[in-house]
């Protein structure tokens, strides 16, 4: 169990070597690195959201989902309270979900249009979704030692995915993430860095003699409520990103 910034490094990188995602994503699911999102995921889970009283809550980090041989990675901000914090799964029982997994599976990249417990068969099709942050933060804002702290967890799983052909970057957290990623990984990153905004895309080769394929990274606002009740996020935009991910 990882207990500090130093332990996290040491069992993701010892998880990357084994070349284990499953092992990776166990080993992120008991992480207890960060006191503070660490006191605040479990004691959402004990105090709980009144129409989920009756259930049990997950109240741990949430690893990534999809296959080791995906060629689309989503990278969003971190679980939501309510939603991966409660159900165990990224990406799962909450509105932000709806909507990710209904284009997801219009665009041919899941099995399923919705996605609300761990177990209703959700299936990714050559596809990941992950996180730069594994633990629900309060009001969905992890301070950048947490974001640091956390930071080896994706670095490793994303050295295991060595398929990736595009990574779709939910909002400007998760751009900042998957840009620092990728570097860490040897891609070639512009300078200065591409800002983010939605539908932005910019390829970033891969290092020379790596075996790995450049990446093409694309921005999109995040599906949170914020954005999609506002009209900011629309589902033809959201269609567009990730069908054009698809196609790479």
């Amino acid at each position: 169990m990882a207990r500090t910034p130093a332990a996290v490094r040491r069992v993701a990188a010892a998880a990357q070597r084994a070349g284990d995602l499953a092992a990776l994503d166990a080993a992120s699911t008991v992480c207890r690195a960060c006191p503070r999102l660490v006191a605040w995921r479990e004691e959402v889970a004990v105090t709980k959201r009144a129409s989920y009283a009756q259930e049990p809550y997950w109240g741990r980090p949430a690893s990534g989902m999809g296959p080791v041989d995906a060629r689309v990675v989503v990278v969003g901000l971190a679980p939501a309270a309510q939603g991966g914090n409660r159900t165990g799964r990224i990406f799962t029982g909450d509105r932000s979900a709806d909507w990710l997994h209904a284009s997801m599976h219009r665009v041919g990249l899941a099995r399923r249009s919705t996605s609300v417990h761990a177990g209703d068969g959700q299936e990714l099709l050559g596809a990941r979704m992950t996180m730069g942050v594994r633990c629900a933060p309060p009001a969905n804002k992890p301070t950048p030692a947490e974001r640091d702290t956390c930071a080896p967890w994706i670095a490793a799983e994303m050295r295991l995915l060595t398929s990736v052909r595009a990574v779709v970057a939910l909002g400007a957290f998760g751009w900042g993430v998957a840009l620092r990623t990728l570097a860490d990984l040897g891609h070639d990153v512009p300078r200065p860095r591409p800002r983010f905004g939605h539908g932005a895309e910019v390829v970033l080769a891969a290092p020379a003699g790596s075996g790995r394929s450049d990446v093409t990274l694309l921005g999109c606002f995040h599906p949170s409520q914020q954005n999609t009740f506002t009209g900011r996020l629309t589902e033809p935009m959201l269609d567009a990103v990730l069908t054009r991910a698809a196609s790479l």
